[in-house]
C-alpha cells in the first residue's frame, strides 16, 4: 500500500524574466513519424524526422526542443550545447496531451538521452527506454549527464520523465548502469553539479540504480573531495530496480524528500539500500515511503553509510523490508559523525542474516555521535532481531517504541555497545535501559502496514513519557503533523 504524506509541493520549474527587447530564442521540432528528413525543424508543419537532425544543432541559450507526443524514436538524443543563467535550453513534449509522451529507445547504447559536459538544461515530459541484447559488460541508462573534468555545471531540472525497461550490466559506483544519473568523472579538473533537481518522474524495471548522482571526487583514499550542492530529488516514483533505489553521492545540502520506492535490489549480487548517501554531508530525507525490499545482502530501507555527517533522517516510512528498515555503516579511514534518525516509522521489516536486524550497526569504521530517537519499530517476525550490532559504537537509542513478535521470546534486540535510553520494550529485550519501559504500546489498532496503525490509544504508556525535548533539533511535529508535547510521547506518534 502506497501511503505519502501529503505538504505542499516544490515547484522545480526556473521561470526567468524575458530580457527586454531580446529576440525570442528558437524552438525547434522533432516528429519521428511524420516529419521530413531535411526540413528546417522550426515549427509544427515542418518538424525533424530524425534524432541524427536534432544532434546535428548546437543549442543556444533559452531554445527549445520538443518531441511530438505519441512517437516514438529509435537511437540516442545527444544534443550539443548549453544555456546560461536564467535561459536554459530546455527539451520537452508537444502536441495533444492524449497521445501520451514521446519516446526514445536507446537499443543499447549507453543512454536514450545522453549530456556530456554542459550545463543550463531542463528535460520534462519524455518516455524513455534503454533495452538492447542482454550484457554484462555495458553500462546503460535511461537519461544519463556526465561531466569529465568541466568545473562547475549549473542548473539541470529532470521533470515528469517515465524511464522504464533499461537493461544495463551491473555496475554500481561511481558510474552505475540505472534510470537517471548524473555522473562525475575524470581526475584533473575539480568537477560538480550545482542545482541539480529531479522530480515528478518514474523510474520502472531498470538496472541497476534508479535514480543517483555520482562522483569519482570523494573523500575515500584520500582523494580531495568536490560536493555537488543544489541537489533536490522529490515526489518520483521508483519501482523494481535491481540494485538501489535512490542514491546521494558526494554532495553537501542535498534534498530526498516524498519519494516512493517499491522493489530494490532485485536482481543485484551488490549491497543495495532503497535510499542513502555515501560520502555526503547535511543531507535531509523526509517524507519518503520505501517497501519490497529483497534480499538480505543490505537492501534496508534506508542507510547512514560512509562518509556521511549531518545527515537526517525524518517523517519517513518504511514496511516489508527483507533487508531491515535502517543500516548505520562507516567505510573505514573515513569520519561519519553528527547524524540522526527521528520521528519515523518501520512497520514489518526484517533482515534474518546475521548481523543483520531490523536496524543494523555493522561494518569496520568508527561512527560517532548517531542518535536514533522518536522512532516506532515494530516487527512481526520472530526470526528478526530488531537492534542487531556487531562491534561498531557511537550510536545511542532514545525515545523510540520496540515492538517485536507475539508469543514466543519474541524479537531480540543483540546489541552489547550501543547507548539505549528510555525507550519502550514489548516482547523484545530491554538492554542495559534503566529508564526504560516494558509495557504493551497500546497501538490503535492490529498493526498490518499503514503508519495509523501505530497511533497510540488513550492511556497508552508512551504518552508523556518521553526524554527528548522538542525543539532541540528544530524539529516541533511528529510524523503526523501534530506538535510535539513537552513531555514529549515515545516513539513517533506525539498526538494526545
Amino acid at each position: 500500500m502506497r501511503l505519502r504524506t501529503t505538504v505542499l509541493a516544490v515547484t522545480l520549474a526556473a521561470t526567468a524574466a524575458p530580457t527586454a527587447n531580446a529576440a525570442p530564442a528558437a524552438t525547434y521540432y522533432l516528429d519521428c513519424q511524420s516529419g521530413a528528413v531535411g526540413a528546417t525543424g522550426t515549427s509544427p508543419a515542418a518538424p525533424w524526422r530524425t534524432l541524427a537532425e536534432a544532434n546535428a544543432h548546437t543549442y543556444g541559450p533559452g531554445e527549445s526542443l520538443l518531441l511530438k507526443r505519441g512517437t516514438r524514436c529509435e537511437g540516442v538524443l545527444a544534443p550539443k550545447g548549453k544555456g546560461a543563467d536564467g535561459a536554459p535550453v530546455l527539451i520537452d513534449a508537444y502536441g495533444r496531451s492524449s497521445d501520451g509522451k514521446p519516446r526514445i529507445e536507446g537499443g543499447g547504447a549507453r543512454a536514450a538521452l545522453l549530456l556530456t559536459n554542459t550545463e543550463q538544461w531542463e528535460i520534462r515530459s519524455l518516455d524513455l527506454s534503454n533495452t538492447g541484447p542482454d550484457t554484462t559488460t555495458d553500462r546503460r541508462a535511461g537519461l544519463y549527464v556526465e561531466l569529465t573534468d568541466y568545473g562547475v555545471a549549473h542548473h539541470f531540472v529532470v521533470e515528469d520523465i517515465d524511464v522504464h525497461d533499461v537493461k544495463g550490466a551491473e555496475f554500481k559506483d561511481p558510474d552505475p548502469s540505472g534510470g537517471i544519473l548524473f555522473a562525475v568523472k575524470g581526475s584533473k579538473t575539480p568537477t560538480r553539479f550545482d542545482d541539480l533537481r529531479v522530480g515528478h518522474s518514474t523510474v520502472r524495471h531498470v538496472d541497476r540504480t534508479g535514480i543517483a548522482n555520482t562522483s569519482t571526487w570523494t573523500r575515500a583514499a584520500g582523494a580531495a573531495q568536490i560536493q555537488s550542492t543544489g541537489v533536490v530529488f522529490t515526489d518520483n516514483d521508483v519501482y523494481d530496480v535491481g540494485g538501489d533505489g535512490i542514491v546521494v553521492l558526494t554532495s553537501r545540502g542535498a534534498l530526498v524528500e516524498r519519494n516512493y520506492v517499491n522493489g530494490f535490489n532485485m536482481r543485484s549480487n551488490d549491497y543495495s539500500a532503497g535510499i542513502w548517501a555515501w560520502d555526503s554531508d547535511d543531507v535531509l530525507y523526509q517524507y519518503n515511503e520505501v517497501t519490497g525490499g529483497h534480499g538480505t545482502k543490505d537492501s534496508m530501507a534506508y542507510d547512514i553509510d560512509g562518509g556521511n555527517n549531518r545527515n537526517v533522517y525524518r517523517y519517513n516510512f518504511s514496511h516489508d523490508n527483507e533487508g531491515g528498515f535502517l543500516l548505520v555503516c562507516n567505510a573505514k579511514d573515513m569520519v561519519s559523525d553528527g547524524n540522526r534518525v527521528h520521528d519515523n516509522i518501520s512497520i514489518n521489516d526484517r533482515n534474518t542474516s546475521t548481523p543483520y536486524g531490523v536496524v543494523s550497526v555493522v561494518c569496520g569504521g568508527v561512527t560517532t555521535d548517531t542518535r536514533v530517537y522518536r522512532n516506532t519499530i515494530v516487527t512481526n517476525r520472530s526470526d528478526t532481531a530488531l537492534v542487531f550490532d556487531n562491534g561498531p559504537t557511537g550510536v545511542t537509542f532514545e525515545d523510540n517504541v520496540f515492538v517485536g513478535a507475539a508469543g514466543g521470546q519474541g524479537s531480540p534486540i543483540h546489541d552489547t555497545v550501543s547507548t539505549y535510553h528510555n525507550n519502550l520494550y514489548w516482547h523484545t529485550d530491554q538492554p542495559r535501559d534503566t529508564a526504560g519501559v516494558r509495557a504493551d504500546p497500546l497501538f490503535r489498532t492490529a498493526v498490518s502496514a499503514t503508519p495509523d496503525d501505530v497511533r497510540l490509544k488513550s492511556g497508552s504508556p508512551a504518552h508523556g513519557a518521553g526524554s527528548v525535548k522538542p525543539g532541540a533539533d528544530g524539529t516541533v511535529n511528529d510524523y503526523f503533523g501534530s506538535p510535539i508535547p513537552n513531555p514529549p510521547n515515545i516513539g513517533a506518534d506525539q498526538g494526545d
